[in-house]
């Protein structure tokens, strides 16, 4: 493989157009010109990885995406096993007897319990000189949010920002939810993580379906597009390049598949 990824261009398709009825994606500009060649984004679908590798590919693109002249970079994934993650700041024992399910990993953002038995997960880095960088905590959580409500309303799933918390048990993501959390019916189905350095932000998500015949490839169609509906986004396909694959194998054998990491707390 190169150092750098070499772009491809992937097929999306437009549902549809409206924003949610009654809300607006923070106000941020683009990077560059919405209309503008330069304004695009990475995307991997990288398939299902074992739960550490999962935590360690995160991890590697939050320090890809330092890079100079770097774009974000978007990857969905899933998960050869069940398993939970769990935040950088949670106790492993506190964890482990709030769910049955192994193995459990340390994720490198903060935020609560998550189960991934059959959810839709994705990772969102950006580089410090993109706009969203700069934003708040929170603003930027109802961006992201914004931005999954938009692409569920383009396939017919009308969904909902939580207007204030509902707390659950605690350390358990889904079992309640924060204000601004994503809501079906009044049950959280979306939930996400951050962590911000001083050159860029990760955010991890997960997306909890909720009923049969919810289709996943044709929400990541979605999402790509609503991504193109609110900034002006132009998708490429990403392939890891060598130096991004050697560091997340530094950080498995360093890192995430040592059992006393993950228990550390």
């Amino acid at each position: 493989m190169s150092h750098d990824p070499q772009p491809s261009q992937p097929t999306v398709h437009a549902p549809g157009r409206a924003l949610p009825e009654g809300r607006e994606s923070p106000e941020v500009p683009a990077a560059t010109h919405p209309e503008s060649p330069d304004n695009f984004w990475w995307v991997w679908d990288s398939g299902p990885c074992p739960p550490t590798h999962n935590m360690a590919w995160d991890e590697a693109l939050l320090h890809f995406v330092a890079r100079e002249d770097s774009r974000p970079v978007l990857r969905l994934y899933g998960w050869t096993v069940p398993a939970a993650s769990f935040g950088y700041f949670q106790r492993y024992q506190t964890v482990a007897a709030a769910t049955s399910l192994r193995p459990l990993v340390r994720r490198p953002t903060g935020g609560g319990l998550v189960p991934h038995a059959s959810d839709w997960t994705y990772a969102l880095a950006l580089p410090a000189g993109h706009p969203w960088h700069r934003l708040r905590a929170e603003e930027s959580y109802i961006r992201l949010h914004t931005w999954l409500q938009t692409a569920f309303r383009d396939i017919g799933i009308p969904t909902e920002l939580a207007p204030e918390a509902r707390r659950p048990r605690p350390g358990c993501c889904f079992e309640g939810h924060e204000r601004h959390d994503l809501l079906w019916n009044g049950r959280k189905i979306a939930g996400a993580a951050q962590r911000r350095t001083r050159t860029g932000l990760l955010i991890q998500g997960s997306i909890q379906p909720p009923a049969a015949g919810w289709d996943r490839a044709t929400f990541h169609q979605a999402l790509l597009h609503a991504a193109q509906l609110l900034w002006g986004v132009r998708w490429k396909a990403f392939e890891p390049p060598d130096d991004l694959i050697r560091h997340h194998g530094e950080l498995l054998r360093t890192r995430y598949d040592q059992p006393a990491y993950h228990r550390r707390r």
